[in-house]
């Protein structure tokens, strides 16, 4: 009998709280934590295989999204793990030590339904890749190699950026992204000097309807429609797209809260799978970790679908079970003494 990545997925499906080779190591009788540690160190698990994984579960829609966006799987106790850098991370809001898992996520319009298809990790020293070429990379992979039918791109304003943008649309597929706010935009059609998105004036029929611009930098024939979305009290976004003949404001936020699914991603693979769990210095198990994570996400939103229910329900039923079972034959059971104390 040998180890396998399936014995390894099992493991993070059921654990709860320790996702550690030794933890493991420690509940099995046939595998030591050598065995395991030298199958991780030598197995070699892609991004391939989630796809070969996802492939027959996935629902695809010729109007459906392809997601994108980044998140910093947290190692900051972490001194000696390969991969490990300092970066941003969205959720913390400072810069932390950790490493970075570009995401590719897949959106059916009408059921809502999602699926992580690819995945990329940051690691600019080993492989000279930005995340823009990545997520590049990525787009490119979804259309010709994984011949998959979507019809718009989501990403967020880190990859608004006019190589990429382009990239998109030369593939026949639209875009929407949030730019920030010191990008400088002309909507005169040439008569004012750039400006601000910040600084832009907006008129009743162009807060609902969106504008017509040009970003700087962009070819001089090339414009794209900006729509000035309200998040939140505090929080506002301009977003652009090159679909032209997108005329509403209220549309293009519906759009965008798609985006969203993402993120409910990256939270559920953190909390349900030890993601970020491995303590492994070498490369290679980090990788193998990851990509086991991302295999046990699958199952469990798959299990979830069917069952109707949240992967966080799925995976504190295993304790309600275990409860269950210790209360009608517990392995520890409990005795009172039958002397009644004096008052």
């Amino acid at each position: 009998m040998t180890f396998s990545k399936l014995d390894y997925c099992q493991y993070l499906l059921s654990s709860q709280t320790n996702f550690t080779l030794t933890h493991l190591a420690e509940h099995l009788q046939t595998f030591s934590h050598d065995t395991i540690n030298r199958y991780l160190s030598g197995e070699k698990l892609t991004p391939r295989l989630l796809w070969e994984q996802v492939k027959p579960l996935l629902v695809s829609d010729p109007d459906g999204y392809l997601l994108f966006d980044d998140t910093v799987l947290d190692k900051r106790f972490s001194q000696s793990i390969e991969l490990v850098r300092r970066q941003y991370s969205g959720n913390e809001h400072r810069v932390i030590r950790g490493i970075g898992l570009i995401s590719c996520v897949y959106v059916e319009s009408k059921s809502g339904q999602f699926w992580v298809i690819d995945y990329r990790l940051y690691n600019p020293e080993g492989d000279g890749n930005s995340k823009l070429d990545h997520v590049a990379d990525m787009v490119q992979g979804a259309v010709y190699a994984k011949q998959l039918p979507f019809s718009t791109v989501l990403m967020d304003s880190w990859y608004a950026a006019k190589k990429l943008m382009a990239l998109i649309e030369e593939l026949g597929k639209m875009y929407y992204c949030p730019l920030k706010t010191n990008r400088l935009v002309d909507d005169s059609g040439g008569s004012e000097p750039y400006k601000r998105i910040d600084q832009l004036h907006w008129s009743t029929t162009e807060a609902n309807r969106g504008k017509t611009i040009k970003i700087r930098g962009f070819p001089k024939d090339k414009k794209v429609k900006l729509f000035r979305v309200i998040v939140s009290t505090d929080k506002t976004e301009y977003v652009a797209t090159n679909d032209l003949s997108q005329d509403s404001t209220d549309d293009t936020q519906q759009v965008c809260a798609v985006r969203w699914k993402i993120e409910q991603f990256h939270r559920e693979v953190k909390q349900t799978t030890g993601i970020e769990a491995c303590q492994c210095r070498k490369q290679r198990i980090q990788r193998n970790h990851i990509a086991c994570a991302l295999l046990v996400w699958t199952r469990l939103r798959q299990l979830a679908d069917a069952m109707g229910t949240t992967l966080y329900q799925l995976k504190t039923r295993l304790l309600s079970n275990y409860l269950i079972e210790q209360l009608k034959s517990p392995t520890l059971p409990m005795r009172l003494s039958s002397v009644t104390p004096h008052i």
